[in-house]
């Protein structure tokens, strides 16, 4: 049961911190070394001091990724890891050694592997909690599905999946990607009006543990981002960033949405949302 009335909760936000932009590349299950050798010098620059570009590629592709970033403010991240930091876990990773490849970040708790792989709350909580403990950021993957988004479950559902991460004593240090299953790979990604009511509600429900966490964690959309609607998305007061899917195998496509992301970074809050 979560702590009090969801119905209590805003949906608009109340307040603008000060949050870097991130966007993300998730590659999936596609890829290879050539495609790493372009985009890692393509993307190598595409961020400012306001937004860092984020490249998970397949964990075979990770050490490559990593050398070719050496000395470039592109950061790299893993799609996913154990729970534990060692032990018979054949064709799984510990945090502890994606930190050794210089991955910073860790995608847990994606949909699909959720949906595939059975992974529920309690596993990606600790998933989350092995992150920290390695010194790695996990961007952990909350949301709905179609069903459940038409059945007004969407705020308990994102509760519930909220509620396990907020039993991990570093959930401060976390980024949160909202990504509605529904918005995957469909053509039909959430409105931006709509992710950002669901982003500050996303806000909210963490500002009743922590206010001042709660402004300054990073929240991302993901579901069908591509280049041309990632200003829309971007611009709104509770969306930090984006998770790109396929699009970030397009590396123009990438360029064109990290361009997007520092020119707003640039922009006051309030001309942003005038845009």
């Amino acid at each position: 049961m979560n702590r009090f009335s969801l119905g209590s909760l805003p949906t608009q936000s109340s307040q603008t911190a000060a949050r870097r932009k991130l966007v993300v590349g998730n590659w999936k299950m596609h890829g290879s070394l050539a495609l790493c050798r372009e985009a890692v010098p393509a993307l190598a620059t595409a961020g400012n001091a306001q937004v860092e570009i984020i490249l998970c590629p397949p964990a075979p592709f990770l050490g490559e990724v990593a050398r070719l970033a050496a000395g470039t403010a592109l950061a790299s991240g893993g799609q996913d890891v154990a729970e534990l930091a060692s032990g018979a876990r054949t064709g799984e990773w510990s945090a502890g050694m994606l930190a050794e490849l210089g991955c910073r970040y860790a995608l847990v708790g994606h949909s699909e592997r959720r949906q595939h792989h059975y992974e529920n709350d309690a596993l990606i909580a600790g998933k989350a909690r092995a992150c920290a403990s390695a010194g790695i950021t996990p961007i952990v993957c909350i949301g709905e599905s179609l069903h459940e988004r038409e059945s007004g479950e969407t705020r308990q559902v994102l509760c519930n999946q909220l509620d396990w991460l907020l039993t991990t004593p570093h959930w401060r240090n976390a980024i949160i990607a909202y990504e509605p299953l529904w918005a995957i790979g469909s053509n039909r990604p959430a409105t931006p009006e709509l992710a950002q009511e669901t982003h500050a509600f996303i806000r909210a429900y963490l500002a009743s543990c922590d206010p001042a966490a709660a402004q300054q964690l990073p929240l991302l959309y993901g579901g069908s981002v591509n280049a041309a609607n990632a200003a829309g998305i971007l611009a709104m007061p509770d969306i930090d960033g984006v998770l790109v899917g396929g699009a970030s195998l397009q590396i123009q496509a990438m360029q064109a949405i990290s361009a997007t992301a520092c020119a707003l970074s640039e922009q006051p809050a309030r001309l942003r949302l005038a845009a």
